[in-house]
């Protein structure tokens, strides 16, 4: 029995009214969200996320949970425990089992800096969130050189048909719901197509710069 693709997100979700902006598509909000002056609110796009039957669809099919997904990451991430070696392949295998093709042209974002080891272990956790993407990369303030803050956000548009992941299931009674996340689990090629820096309106005195990066993975 061959995967199934997950039915593409945003063609249901979009256009969306913000801030009375409409934009047709999650570049067009984030763009919104990240030149605002003030801050977005994930709980209000998380709404239109849970009153959404194509991610009800994803979030109902999925055997992914937050614990999972936890224990995953740190299986993972370890590298000493030489008795538990094996784990982590054989958990990520069983994941991968149950993993789906995520659908072309869907938007998946993150927030900071892309990890060295991502292109090696194929794992990336993303939101389809872009509230949350924002509020993520304020919080994260990569880099602070002589009093700039330098803010990092990114968005990958899924261009291959064999790229597997799974959407999260979080407890709906817990701030976990505003994450909105999907698991990336395996992946042929992901490359940078685009780099830019976002003018914003200052929220301070200390001067913000924030780097929009654009990715396509294959």
């Amino acid at each position: 029995m061959g995967k199934l693709t997950l039915t593409l997100l945003d063609s249901s979700l979009y256009p969306q009214l913000w801030q009375q902006q409409i934009s047709t598509n999650p570049q067009a909000l984030l763009m919104a969200m990240l030149t605002a002056d003030i801050t977005p609110d994930a709980d209000a796009f998380n709404k239109q996320l849970s009153a959404n039957d194509t991610y009800q669809d994803w979030i109902n099919t999925s055997v992914f949970g937050r614990y999972l997904h936890r224990n995953f990451t740190a299986f993972s991430q370890q590298t000493e425990d030489s008795f538990n070696s094996d784990m982590p392949a054989l958990f990520r295998q069983e994941l991968m089992r149950h993993a789906q093709y995520l659908p072309l042209e869907q938007v998946l974002l993150f927030a900071g800096d892309l990890p060295k080891s991502v292109r090696q272990t194929k794992i990336l956790t993303t939101t389809v969130n872009p509230a949350t993407a924002v509020i993520n990369a304020q919080k994260m303030n990569e880099e602070v050189v002589m009093n700039n803050v330098i803010i990092i956000i990114n968005q990958i548009v899924v261009k291959g048909k064999q790229v597997l992941g799974f959407p999260i299931r979080h407890n709906k009674r817990t701030s976990e719901r505003l994450r909105n996340e999907v698991l990336i689990l395996d992946f042929q090629d992901l490359r940078l197509v685009n780099e830019e820096d976002i003018s914003t309106k200052k929220r301070s005195n200390i001067d913000e710069t924030i780097l929009l990066r654009s990715y396509e993975i294959r």
